[in-house]
Formats: structure tokens, sequence, C-alpha cells
């Protein structure tokens, strides 16, 4: 039962992942490609919350429930196809963090621009 509850919470967690990452992605364009920097700010306040509250959670999840499933079935952590997917996790993160720090970025810019009545920056 141990087992399954993992599985579970871990394809959850890879959908979220998944799921979460497309939907702010193609909501962040749609926003940048109106130019408008009300649009953008108004976007981008809410791409940032979801991804601290959805993506964010997940990616605390995913090794979490990964690490169980390893116990549970009986794996090595150093099985060959397991040490790639944590490689692949990891890498992912490394560009995931950024693109956090640019969307925060953008929110206030896009923010500041819309209070002003100012067009948004080059930057």
């Amino acid at each position: 039962m141990l087992y399954f509850a993992l599985k579970f919470l871990h394809v959850i967690g890879a959908s979220v992942l998944l799921g979460t990452g497309a939907g702010i992605a193609f909501f962040m364009l749609v926003a940048h490609l109106t130019g408008q920097a009300a649009t953008i700010a108004a976007v981008a306040r809410i791409v940032v919350i979801a991804d601290f509250v959805f993506t964010a959670t997940a990616v605390v999840v995913q090794p979490i429930t990964g690490v169980g499933l390893i116990h549970a079935a009986g794996y090595s952590a150093g099985d060959g196809w397991i040490v790639l997917s944590i490689a692949l996790y990891v890498l992912t993160g490394v560009f995931w963090l950024p693109v956090v720090w640019m969307q925060v970025q953008l929110r206030n810019l896009a923010r500041a621009a819309a209070a002003s009545g100012e067009p948004l920056p080059a930057r």
C-alpha cells in the first residue's frame, strides 16, 4: 500500500511540474506578446504565485517520493537509470531557478511600468 501511495504522489508531482511549467510558459508568452505592461504585470503576479505554490511544492515532493519508491521497490540508488533521472532532475532545477528569478524581475518591472503609465523598459 505504501508503494502505491508513493507512486501516486510521484506521478501527481510529475504531472504538476509538467502542467504548471507548460501553463506558466504559455501564459507568460501570451501576456508578453500583448506588449501591455498592465497585462504582463497581472499575469506575472499570478505566475509567480503559481510557481511558488504548485511548482515549488512538487519540486520538494518529487525527491521525497522518489527516494521512498527506491526503498519500497528494493532498487539501489546507484542504478544507472536512477542516477540519470536524478541528474536530469538537478539539471532541470538549474534551469528552473533562474526562470523564477526572471519571472519575479519581470513582474516587478511590469508593475512599475503599469503604475507609472510608461512603456516597459528594454530590460
